[in-house]
């Protein structure tokens, strides 16, 4: 018991907005807050993000800023949706994974070999990879009557999905089967249709794509604090000098970490067109690498805690996909936010932080009040403004990498 009120303790300012979350979503307007279309929703907006962000990890902790990630996502889409047009979505994926590790290795040589300034040579690779897109897609499909300079054919052919059978209405041998989760969801009964919405988002329809992005997460937890590579790549970023001590490549384990990170937004880049859109088109990203390397951050650059930030972004944004009550219902949520966060920072005499809280707590409590609809600009935005709020207050004892960000010269001595 003591355990439990010690997470609790620990988790409120996540768990309190959720419990608030459910209750609200019991008033009928707002009951596509916690259904079963919105979590599957999430679900797909939340996976390029998240590959992005676990990308980024590699990259960082072997000591390597990598402000490059929308750059290599580009070249994903692009290369994703040249070889599915040809080939197929598999091999779509592999090319657009292999796409993002050919900049990523051009990032690992301007930042390892030469020592550019890390966020100069990110910057440096997101406008080269906006050029190398329409460059490639002027020479790839100038005579292909779906394609042009900003976009390229329709991927026709898509990755196969599965549900659960029994579970989620799965298929057994052609035949329709049960679907308990959705039974379970619509007896709107309090917590327990919202637990099966939930569930029921995540098991019904999901691509074998959306499966193996998500099996990565726990893949590269595994990969980098339970294997011998992942201690090695870790030093580097940690203490380079005392890695190379004893016998690690510190070079080497450099360009392996963020060549991986190029590779995980390439594979983000190539889910954009061959599970979202069927289609590349210049810009689509969105700027999804920068929300992947914030979501990082979130997570405390940790593959579960970089999915939790990415999942936060993908929910806001299906919300825009369902209705614009769903999107009002979400404000409530805002304000309990900022009001914990405020009270919290007024108990640890951080008053400027706790007052500005507080005041905008009130402002977005007033809003909802007073209306019973929002702005369709807000709609559009409620997923950048809400993982914004959340990333600036959640509070959390961060930890970066101690060498992150400075360029390393073998046999250096500090």
């Amino acid at each position: 018991m003591n355990k439990l009120f010690s997470f609790i303790k620990k988790r409120y300012l996540i768990i309190v907005p959720i419990l608030l979350l459910i209750f609200v979503a019991q008033i009928e307007r707002y009951s596509e807050l916690t259904s079963s279309g919105t979590f599957g929703a999430a679900l797909r907006l939340s996976i390029p993000i998240c590959l992005a962000g676990v990308g980024a990890i590699y990259s960082e902790r072997c000591g390597i800023v990598n402000i490059g990630l929308e750059g290599m996502m580009v070249m994903g889409t692009w290369f994703g949706a040249w070889a599915g047009w040809f080939y197929g979505p598999w091999y779509g994926l592999l090319a657009g994974l292999l796409g993002g590790a050919l900049f990523g290795l051009i990032h690992a040589i301007g930042t390892i070999t030469f020592q550019v300034d890390h966020i100069v040579s990110g910057v440096a690779i997101n406008i080269l990879a906006a050029g190398v897109a329409r460059f490639l897609s002027v020479v790839a499909y100038a005579d292909v009557p779906a394609g042009g300079a900003t976009q390229s054919p329709r991927v026709d052919e898509r990755i196969d999905k599965i549900s659960i059978p029994y579970l989620s209405g799965g298929k057994i041998n052609q035949s329709e089967t049960a679907d308990v989760f959705r039974s379970l969801e619509e007896l709107d009964l309090f917590l327990i249709s919202d637990l099966f919405g939930l569930l029921g988002g995540l098991t019904r329809n999901i691509s074998y794509f959306s499966i193996l992005a998500v099996l990565l997460v726990p893949i590269s937890f595994w990969i980098l604090w339970s294997t011998n590579f992942g201690l090695q790549l870790r030093s580097v970023g940690e203490y380079p000098v005392g890695s190379e001590s004893v016998g690690v490549n510190v070079y080497l384990m450099k360009y392996i970490g963020v060549t991986i990170s190029g590779a995980f937004a390439g594979l983000a880049g190539a889910y954009l067109v061959i599970e979202s859109a069927g289609i590349y088109r210049e810009g689509q990203t969105g700027g999804r690498g920068f929300i992947g390397l914030a979501a990082m951050i979130f997570g405390n650059w940790k593959p579960l805690g970089t999915f939790l930030g990415s999942s936060l972004f993908g929910y806001a944004d299906s919300l825009q996909l369902r209705s614009e009550e769903s999107v009002h219902g979400l404000l409530i949520i805002i304000v309990s936010v900022l009001f914990i966060v405020g009270i919290r920072s007024m108990i640890n005499k951080n008053l400027r932080t706790g007052l500005i809280s507080l005041i905008f707590s009130g402002l977005f409590l007033f809003w909802f009040l007073n209306s019973s609809t929002i702005p369709n600009e807000f709609v559009f935005f409620t997923p950048h403004i809400t993982t914004l709020i959340v990333l600036s207050f959640a509070s959390q004892r961060l930890r970066m990498p101690k060498f992150i960000g400075r360029a390393y010269k073998k046999g250096e001595l500090t």
